[in-house]
Formats: structure tokens, C-alpha cells, sequence
């Protein structure tokens, strides 16, 4: 076999890999979209894979190569939601920018997102996240990038002195980690109506940034 052909080779290889990427994702997509519809009519306890399956126009056993259990679905329509927020926060960082602006911006396309879900649904789906942390900490893991909304800011911001000094990598680690929760933790107390008339962006930004002053400003 010459060269040219074996380069050929190669490129219809990787023709086809890049082809079967793309089912991949759109086949997941479809399961999500499937799933995120017949929850918003039938309700999450009352839907069955096989509902999804079918809504989908795929097997199980496609649905199981992608999601091992119905609650993995519900994962990813949080990571659905993470992924704007960090899109956001990606775009405004290739100016100048304040971190508070920043947070808020990426805290009003999040709801914008969740305003997409019912509310019982949103806090299935947190309460899933937590059990999806919790698997991979016992398993000795850590939590996935996927979900990961602020350390690209906080690293930024440390880089450029918004946070202080002393902030090291650690510092932002656990910052991230803290606006993680916040966000979770209001996300819930959002789909609650606990709220009222507030906004989610409008009160966890605001937790946030009280968060970030707080290292800022430490002795």
C-alpha cells in the first residue's frame, strides 16, 4: 500500500470517526429532549425509559449505552444548564470585565434555562446532581468539569488580583466549590417559590458576590 493511500486511509477513518461523534451527540440529544418533554406533560415518576425510548425512536439498549439509569438523565439537563452559564462566563472574559457582572450575567442565562422546566423537575434534578457528587466522592473522584460553573472566572479573577494577594489555587478551588453550592442550593429554593418576587440570578448573584468579598477582603 503507497502513502497516498494509506493517507487516504486515514482521512476516510477519520471521516468516519467525526460522523459517528455526530450521531452520538445527536442521538443523546434526542433521548434528553424526549425525556424533558414527556416529564413536562407526564411528570418525571411516571415516565419509563420505555416512554422515552419510544418518544426517542430508539432501543433500549441505545438509551443504556448512554444513560445507565432513567436519574442520569436527569444530570444532564443540569449540565444542560451549567454549559450556558459557562458559555457566558467564557465570552465576557474576553474583555474587560468585573466579577459581579460577570456571575450575574452567567446566573440569568442559568435561569433562563431552568425557566425551560417545571419546578418539580428542577429539583429532581439538583437533588440528582448531588447524588451523581456523592457517587463519584465515594468512588475517590472528583466532581466533573461539566459542572463546574465559576473556576475559569475565579482563576482569572486571581490572576488579575480581583480576588486579592492571597488567593492561591486552593483559595479558588473551594470558592468554586462554595458558588457551586449557592447556585444548587438556590436553584431549589428558586423552583420552591421561595423566593417571591426576587429573581434567582438576582439573589444568589448577590450571595456570591458576598462570598467573593469575603476573600477579597480577608486579613
Amino acid at each position: 500500500m503507497t502513502r497516498t493511500e494509506d493517507a487516504k486511509g486515514a482521512d476516510r477513518g477519520q471521516r468516519r470517526a467525526s460522523f459517528q461523534r455526530a450521531r452520538s451527540v445527536e442521538t443523546k440529544r434526542a433521548l434528553v429532549q424526549a425525556a424533558m418533554a414527556l416529564w413536562r406533560t407526564k411528570g418525571y415518576p411516571t415516565t419509563t425509559v420505555a416512554d422515552i425510548c419510544t418518544a426517542a425512536g430508539v432501543s433500549k439498549a441505545l438509551f443504556y449505552f448512554y444513560f445507565p439509569r432513567k436519574e442520569d438523565v436527569l444530570f444532564e439537563i443540569g449540565v444542560m444548564s451549567t454549559r450556558s452559564a459557562q458559555e457566558t462566563i467564557h465570552r465576557l472574559l474576553d474583555g474587560p470585565y468585573e466579577v459581579g457582572e460577570v456571575v450575574a450575567a452567567a446566573l440569568t442565562a442559568f435561569e433562563r434555562s431552568m425557566m425551560r422546566n417545571p419546578p418539580e423537575l428542577i429539583i429532581e434534578a439538583i437533588l440528582e446532581g448531588y447524588r451523581h457528587e456523592h457517587r463519584i466522592l465515594a468512588a475517590g473522584g472528583a466532581p466533573e468539569s461539566s459542572v463546574d460553573m465559576f473556576t475559569e472566572l475565579f482563576e482569572r479573577a486571581a490572576a488579575d488580583g480581583k480576588l486579592g494577594a492571597h488567593t492561591g489555587p486552593d483559595d479558588v478551588s473551594h470558592l468554586a466549590y462554595l458558588a457551586r453550592t449557592l447556585v444548587s442550593e438556590g436553584a431549589r429554593h428558586w423552583a420552591a417559590d421561595a423566593f417571591g418576587q426576587r429573581s434567582f440570578a438576582e439573589v444568589v448573584t448577590a450571595d456570591i458576590c458576598a462570598l467573593v468579598r469575603g476573600y477579597t477582603h480577608r486579613p
